[in-house]
């Protein structure tokens, strides 16, 4: 079972990203995770954090010699600015606790896990809370999705994401949309992450009122992934269909409030004759069993089972819940009425969004590949593969025949 989990504060000394179950012979350097980590912390609207923070992964374990061996792989990714935060966020007793230590939280704010987590956990300080369920903890996410990333690639399966819509604004799908290989060298030179230039301006002066104004913007990005072959995941089981694991993965991801895989909720709308993909004979697609849909509203899954078609996830983020302007509270340690408080955040983060929710993607792709073609190394997963995608390939001619 491919599974991953993290570790570390916000204001830290560092993240720990464990990945656990990755077979042994996949070639991996720092550069192959780096590149994402680097992605994610790109697009307008982004606070200073982001200037701080350079990040890049120290591989602790299961990797030598630029190959993976088997283990698990444990990866290091510093806080730089731990450096500012030390006496606050000291893991040692200082003198003076258990008295609140400086930058105590006890305004919560509307929106973010620091008073439900004050009441579950028992603590005095919200920061106890935030520090953990602060965005941050995705640059270990991205960490372990960028090396599933890696592992598809052998099998050529890419994924990408784009930015479609910002604070009210849509973005045009464009006639020439590039395929999941190319979508990310296109879009990550766009300070929003998006395939519409004009729309892509409006966004920015929204969201340079937005910062005017204290406040925050939410919107929506979509991943798509190529090359998964008809297979992964199980209608036989709740927990087995890829689309609720999917589901579950992206939402998740903190601020995330929507998923849609295919048309979504757009299918809800509209008779079945315009949900549903025919299907139709097309030799030299192995991968899919010599079929295809003649359309893709079902965004590559059909009964929690890729299609082989390409796989389409939306994903909807609301605004960030720390506004400049903060909203109304309550003083928990004086039991009175007080504005939030107001940490150090970015006025959007929805072009970040796309990359996180692309390692996530990948996590789970990566996930099925393994359940379904198993392998303790590279070499021996491929084989199972190939083997399968012949047998595909030739049940339809077989039939004919």
């Amino acid at each position: 079972m491919l599974r991953f989990t993290t570790a570390g504060e916000s204001h830290g000394p560092a993240l720990v990203s464990i990945l656990e179950g990755m077979p042994a012979g996949l070639a991996l350097l720092a550069a192959d995770v780096d590149v994402d980590l680097v992605r994610r912390q790109q697009g307008y609207g982004r606070g200073r954090r982001m200037q701080i923070e350079q990040d890049a992964v120290q591989f602790l374990s299961g990797v030598r010699a630029g190959e993976t061996i088997g283990s698990p792989i444990a990866m290091l990714i510093p806080n730089r600015d731990w450096k500012s935060w030390t006496e606050i966020m000291d893991s040692a007793p200082r003198e003076g606790d258990p008295a609140p230590r400086k930058r105590a939280v006890t305004r919560p704010r509307p929106g973010h896990a620091d008073l439900s987590g004050v009441f579950k956990y028992d603590r005095d300080d919200a920061r106890d809370i935030l520090e953990r369920a602060s965005a941050r903890e995705t640059t270990a996410r991205v960490a372990a999705g960028a090396i599933c990333r890696r592992f598809l690639r052998d099998f050529d399966i890419t994924a990408g994401s784009h930015l479609t819509h910002l604070g009210g604004i849509d973005a045009a799908r464009p006639a020439d949309f590039p395929s999941a290989a190319d979508l990310n060298a296109v879009v990550d030179s766009s300070p929003l992450r998006t395939l519409d230039a004009a729309a892509e301006q409006k966004m920015i002066e929204r969201i340079d009122a937005a910062k005017k104004e204290g406040n925050t913007l939410g919107g929506i990005v979509e991943v798509i992934c190529d090359g998964l072959p008809v297979g992964l995941g199980s209608h036989v089981s709740w927990d087995r269909k890829l689309d609720g694991r999917l589901a579950a993965a992206i939402m998740s991801i903190p601020a995330v409030k929507g998923v849609e895989i295919g048309i979504g909720f757009e299918s809800s709308r509209i008779p079945g004759s315009e949900v549903h993909d025919e299907i139709e004979l097309h030799a030299n697609r192995a991968r899919t069993g010599n079929v295809k849909r003649r359309t893709n509203r079902a965004g590559g899954l059909e009964g929690g089972i890729t299609t082989g078609e390409q796989l389409v996830v939306r994903v909807g983020m609301k605004p960030i819940s720390t506004l400049m302007r903060p909203l109304g509270t309550v003083d928990f340690s004086t039991s009175s009425p007080a504005a939030a408080t107001a940490e150090r955040s970015d006025v959007t983060a929805v072009p970040a969004l796309g990359v996180i929710a692309e390692a996530m993607v990948c996590f789970v792709v990566a996930q099925a590949m393994l359940e379904k073609f198993g392998g303790d190394s590279v070499n021996e997963t491929r084989r199972n593969h190939d083997a399968y995608v012949a047998h595909i390939a030739g049940r339809i001619q077989d039939r004919a025949e």
